[in-house]
């Protein structure tokens, strides 16, 4: 599934290739991808005659700015845009076709067929779901140390979990997660509540350097990921934990080990990240 540092390469590439564009008509050939309207013909009769302003994020989801309405579009697993000429030919599992006055076509392609589209109009799709309740934007400027503290100060769930749920902090999943634990010094499977202050901001730090540096290398194509122009992303090749199960850990040479946590496959080094439990420590340990 595409994370944050992948849908922002995304929203910065359809700011470049759909910004301007007028759209013409849709083509709505898979009914289940659109959620809101219920009806895929009032979806497509809103967005006829409405220009493309500006692609924004928030999460995971994208919000595609026209004149009256934000539509926000989640990718889920294999979900993927790309700008087209009208005469180009038609990809098979293309679900969503934006026809532009210009001649070119915004398409969506999804295989597993997961993806959704929202339409709202413009101001009011931050009250509805599904953007309601997510939880703190870790490359905004409110994302501060005092405010991550305040999300997980007190919390017995697990860490890695706690991480991945979009109430608390959204738009980091597996990979940068266990990247970003790693990069912290931080096992899995701590206690959200018992880690240090000293910690959490070591654990604050390694998230936002993570994901600005995957942003900065296209994400990670870790399956299917391809930004809007059809490239591929380059951060998989500086991963240090996720999918190396058995290879010797970069920083100290322990070989890197995988468990499930949540029902989540979790890689982590057991010499750079320490089990320690809280009880332990009560008693001396």
């Amino acid at each position: 599934m595409p994370e944050l540092p992948e849908v922002e390469t995304v929203k910065r590439t359809l700011n470049q290739l759909i910004v301007g564009k007028t759209i013409e008509q849709v083509d709505v050939r898979l009914r289940r991808i659109i959620q809101r309207p219920e009806e895929p013909d009032e979806f497509a009769l809103l967005l006829q005659g409405q220009t493309f302003h500006g692609v924004d994020r928030r999460g995971k989801f994208l919000l595609l700015r026209t004149d009256d309405f934000t539509l926000v579009s989640h990718l889920r697993m294999e979900g993927r845009y790309g700008v087209y000429d009208k005469n180009d030919p038609m990809e098979l599992h293309t679900h969503v076709v934006f026809h532009f006055t210009d001649g070119s076509e915004l398409r969506y392609k999804d295989v597993r067929q997961f993806g959704t589209m929202h339409l709202f109009p413009k101001g009011t799709e931050l009250n509805e779901q599904p953007l309601k309740k997510l939880g703190l934007e870790p490359l905004d400027e409110t994302f501060t140390l005092d405010a991550f503290i305040r999300k997980l100060e007190g919390r017995t769930t697990k860490i890695k979990p706690l991480l991945l749920n979009q109430e608390y902090i959204v738009g980091i999943g597996n990979i940068y997660v266990d990247e970003s634990l790693f990069a912290a010094g931080i096992h899995p499977e701590r206690e959200a509540g018992s880690l240090s202050r000293k910690e959490l901001a070591a654990l604050y730090e390694a998230i936002i350097q993570t994901l600005n540096d995957a942003v900065a290398a296209g994400g990670s194509s870790i399956k299917s990921y391809v930004n809007g122009q059809g490239e591929i992303g380059m951060f998989q090749h500086q991963l240090q934990m996720y999918g190396r199960k058995g290879e010797p850990c970069q920083h100290c040479g322990h070989e890197i080990e995988k468990t499930v946590v949540a029902g989540r496959g979790t890689h982590f080094c057991p010499k750079c990240q320490p089990l320690k439990r809280k009880n332990a420590r009560k008693a001396g340990a």
